[in-house]
């Protein structure tokens, strides 16, 4: 099994891990009722997806 023979500064270590962060969600508007949602998944405010209702809302 490979083992570094140096210790990896700090530095280097959080230069790394400084790539490690969420991206913001991405929004569409739904084409049924226009509310932002989220692509390739149903619209929770009226349950559309591809054209047809796809989830029964309340």
């Amino acid at each position: 099994m490979a083992v570094p023979k140096r210790r990896h500064s700090k530095a280097r270590r959080d230069s790394r891990r400084a790539n490690w962060k969420l991206s913001p969600l991405t929004l569409t508007p739904c084409p049924q009722c226009k509310k932002l949602r989220v692509p390739h998944h149903a619209c929770q405010n009226c349950g559309y997806y591809d054209g047809r209702e796809a989830v029964h809302v309340d």
